[in-house]
């Protein structure tokens, strides 16, 4: 089946009684059929209709083994450390989302867990830091925000030679662009509030693993640890996926029109978008998916400039976040990156004049006069 067609029907769906919208069941706690009998669900904490639904559609869009939806990406990546141990070591993207850096350094590091940050879009880096410890790579491809791309197929190779598990963030480009199970991973991550919800009202995140092993493991910490969606909220995102295609389909031919108008603007010193020939990544992204996303990420040439465009843009909003139908402009800096060490932050490229460009589904033609008219 075409994935324009599973992002709408791709569920279980509940036809008991005709309805084409799947029910909230906003229930906590189920009545049993008798003793050592039971429908499946007990506890909304360990399963629950609406969620169970929303997995079903995520583990057929990523072509995954199992799914467990999350009440936030973070949640999510919790529980994906939570299957190590003390001295195990994980090789990771030296470009990640703050949050996921904040969590690894402070939280992981506490918990005894021991990290080494390169550019994962060079395999021979990854392979320099393979230890007998290694358990883990840690991919975000793109990644957030200077747009690097790794090569999961390579990635995977040499995972698979070491025993190691390939984790990979695909919040950017989503199932609908690029599914990084079909090549080679062994556990995908996102973050359901951006793409996936897509309308920026909810917060949700998801697991996705390729083997039984993984899933008995996972749902043993989800269980426990409960950190799991509510119902309503996954009826937000089983609503939200319906239009996963063409929302895609419409931010990437934005974010295609205004990376290029980027590139020819005097104030505008470098544009990170990997849909551009000129990008590092272009031939790998076209290896690995189907399409290129609609983040762009880019420098100013003066912090002056940076601030007076976040000061004016009157359709684009600044704010957090990314992958609604809104466009969102952000400044790491300050924004999603600001517990990332300075020192660390510069020497990516993440400085006062960096800024990050979600594009949104409005006409890319008021987009870009947005933008020229903020940045006179």
């Amino acid at each position: 089946m075409d994935i324009n067609t599973l992002c709408v029907h791709s569920g279980n769906k509940d036809h008991s009684n005709g309805a084409v919208s799947m029910p909230i069941y906003q229930s906590a706690t189920f009545s049993h059929l008798g003793v050592g009998k039971s429908t499946g669900y007990d506890y909304s904490r360990l399963a629950n209709p609406t969620r169970t639904e929303l997995e079903t559609i995520i583990t057929k869009l990523e072509y995954g083994y199992d799914a467990m939806a999350f009440s936030t990406g973070m949640a999510a990546i919790v529980a994906v450390m939570d299957m190590f141990s003390p001295g195990d070591h994980i090789i990771a993207s030296d470009d990640l989302y703050g949050g996921s850096y904040r969590f690894f350094n402070n939280i992981s590091n506490k918990n005894g867990l021991r990290f080494d940050f390169v550019d994962t879009s060079n395999v021979d880096n990854v392979k320099k830091h393979i230890s007998k410890d290694t358990k883990a790579i840690f991919v975000e491809t793109p990644s957030n925000p200077m747009m690097h791309v790794s090569d999961i197929g390579l990635l995977s190779e040499l995972g698979k030679e070491n025993n190691i598990l390939v984790i990979v963030d695909n919040t950017f480009l989503t199932p609908y662009f690029m599914n990084p199970i079909h090549l080679g991973a062994n556990i995908v991550i996102h973050s359901g509030t951006k793409y996936l919800g897509g309308h920026n009202d909810t917060l949700a995140g998801f697991i996705i693993v390729d083997s039984e092993e993984l899933s008995e493991k996972l749902r043993f910490i989800y269980k426990t640890v409960g950190a799991c969606l509510s119902p309503f909220d996954s009826w937000l995102l089983i609503r939200g996926i319906k239009t996963l295609a063409i929302r895609m389909e419409k931010q990437q031919a934005n974010a295609k029109v205004i990376a290029e108008w980027l590139t020819k603007h005097p104030k505008i010193k470098n544009v990170n978008y990997i849909g551009l020939e000129t990008h590092p990544g272009f031939d790998i992204s076209k290896k690995q998916g189907r399409g290129f996303g609609a983040m762009i990420s880019f420098e100013t040439d003066l912090e002056e400039t940076a601030v007076k465009l976040l000061e004016n843009v009157q359709i684009i909003l600044y704010a957090e976040s990314l992958g609604g139908v809104e466009t969102l402009i952000t400044y790491p800096m300050l924004q999603t990156h600001a517990d990332v060490p300075q020192e660390e932050r510069e020497k990516l490229g993440i400085n006062e004049k960096f800024l990050r460009l979600s594009v949104g589904i409005e006409d890319y033609e008021d987009l870009i006069y947005d933008l020229e008219t903020a940045l006179k």
